[in-house]
């Protein structure tokens, strides 16, 4: 049955805060979901949210700051001293933990890190710190069960049980040799079927997908999901087993992408929460809306320059705007499909072959909607030949000069290793208006001779 946290629950949990009945709030929050949890938090101010936090035990505390927004964690993680934020590193996963930690100053970092009881856990953390964020080093962690192909299945067993302690969840079985080099992994089922004497290098299956430590997040996740993988080993250098990067991780992963290009998409420069400050969400929107404010300057002085033809030919004007738009949507869709293309590795074939292909799919969408406005046009607004011949024809030239831009662009931009997302939004439509504006006008001077 699915939780809702109600405006009663918020009530009455801030009415227990102000009057600090921890043992009564302790009682109500014991039996709701981590997750429901961060949402309670995100609903009071950070003096109720950080009260909370620190009343909660700190396995509970941990996957609820998991849970949290970055820009609400960031102000809680202020809140709270080193002390208390190692505290609750200490019972997070190790890449949950880098995360968290990563988001710090780098003092901030040092002292945490200081802090951290467990040796071996703050040494994991600060290995991962290392890899950059979006790599398979950066979205992997450390926690996992590993056995040696030398061992028997009974020792196999003991030492299996001795980490699956510290191991979440456990998707698969690894098989290393002697210098913890990736061998393959291990069947539940042989291993519960196989004789106490058996050696593990009997028993186990060598082909293994893995990824490296700098292989990128958009790879790891195309990994999994081709071969449908809850979790996948990640290897160094040397083909040593460092750690695992589990389904939850990059689903996480494949969110926050998706969330950043469709920001990217629609103009805004950096990665910002809805209750980011007002600095960060202008720094994040004003350059692409510069960038339009420019490309509206060029258009309002490419129309300048037709003024005579406006003058002789005013119902041109009434189309400008149609014009625009039909170029803004036609290449925001050509490069919406290629952006997926190049995301899901689907995009094959030469540059000049899917140019081609985009040619004759705009010809076929051009006539089409050029038939459907001159219909209309004769019909409804009284059009001439001469007059409704340079709209068609405006129209379909438009419409493939958009689709041709809205292909080319992101394709070259992957090539030359930039993010083609950029190439969405504000980009594509800014320059496809004035072009559409410079083939209108252009045409029409042509055809009706002025």
């Amino acid at each position: 049955m699915q939780f809702q946290v109600s405006d009663e629950l918020i009530e009455r949990i801030e009415f227990l805060i102000e009057n600090q009945k921890d043992e009564e709030l302790l009682d109500l929050l014991e039996e709701i979901h981590h997750a429901d949890i961060a949402e309670i938090i995100t609903e009071l101010d950070l003096e109720q949210a950080t009260y909370l936090v620190k009343l909660l035990d700190s396995q509970k505390t941990a996957e609820a700051l998991m849970e949290l927004d970055i820009g609400v964690r960031e102000r809680i993680l202020e809140t709270l001293s080193s002390k208390e934020i190692a505290e609750e590193l200490e019972e997070m996963d190790t890449d949950d933990a880098a995360d968290i930690i990563s988001e710090l100053s780098l003092e901030r970092q040092q002292n945490v890190i200081a802090e951290i009881q467990d040796e071996q856990h703050a040494g994991d953390i600060v290995e991962l710190l290392r890899y950059d964020e979006n790599s398979a080093g950066g979205l992997m962690a450390k926690e996992l069960v590993k056995v040696n192909e030398n061992w028997s299945v009974t020792g196999c067993m003991t030492e299996m049980r001795a980490q699956a302690e510290n191991v979440t969840r456990v998707h698969s079985i690894y098989v290393v040799d002697n210098r913890n080099k990736l061998k393959g992994r291990l069947s539940l089922k042989d291993l519960l079927t196989a004789s106490n004497n058996a050696n593990i290098s009997d028993i186990y299956i060598p082909n293994v997908d893995y990824v490296n430590v700098h292989t990128e997040g958009e790879e790891v996740a195309r990994v999994m999901q081709k071969y449908d993988l809850e979790a996948i080993p990640v290897v160094d250098e040397m083909g040593r087993l460092v750690g695992r990067v589990t389904i939850d991780d990059i689903v996480d992963f494949i969110r926050e992408e998706a969330e950043r290009d469709y920001q990217m998409a629609a103009g805004i420069s950096e990665g910002v929460e809805a209750d980011a400050s007002i600095w960060k969400l202008t720094r994040a929107r004003l350059p692409w809306l510069i960038l339009a404010l420019f490309g509206g300057f060029i258009s309002v002085t490419v129309l300048g320059t037709f003024d005579a033809a406006m003058q002789k030919h005013a119902a041109l004007f009434f189309f400008v705007p149609l014009i625009a738009a039909m170029a803004g949507n036609v290449g925001v869709q050509s490069s919406a499909i290629v952006l997926q293309g190049l995301a899901n590795q689907t995009l094959r074939g030469s540059l000049l072959k899917r140019l081609i292909k985009e040619v004759l799919l705009s010809l076929l969408n051009g006539f089409v909607l050029a038939t459907l406005l001159l219909v209309g046009g004769i019909i409804f607004l009284g059009f001439d030949f001469l007059f409704g011949l340079t709209i068609g024809i405006s129209l379909i030239s438009v419409i493939i000069i958009a689709s041709l831009i809205g292909t080319f662009v992101p394709i070259i931009l992957d090539k030359f290793g930039i993010d083609p997302a950029m190439a969405t939004g504000p980009f594509i439509t800014t320059s496809n208006d004035i072009f559409g504006i410079i083939i209108f006008f252009s045409i029409a001077k042509a055809i009706l001779e002025f």
